[in-house]
């Protein structure tokens, strides 16, 4: 397992919506198609995924940056407060 200590904090989840397992993202750092994320929080939920897509408003996006709030389609439940690492 990857270590937090070599991961960067990029942002946190403020909702997730089931039904399309999509979770919004508000950023405290650039993100972009292609980066390999880790999602952690809750007792049981630390999961890595690469970032396959992404939006804005339901703007398809390829880059996104710090202050940016953006919709993510996650492989795994990821609730309000989860922190969101680049590994």
């Amino acid at each position: 397992m990857i270590e937090i200590e070599k991961e960067k904090l990029i942002g946190k989840v403020t909702h997730y919506y089931s039904n399309i397992a999509v979770a919004v993202l508000d950023l405290v750092d650039t993100l972009k198609l292609g980066d390999n994320i880790r999602i952690l929080g809750g007792v049981n939920t630390d999961f890595t995924q690469t970032v396959k897509s992404m939006e804005i408003e339901h703007e398809k996006i390829e880059k996104a940056k710090a202050g940016d709030e953006i919709g993510l389609k996650v492989n795994q439940i990821a609730r309000e407060g989860y922190k969101v690492y680049r590994v």
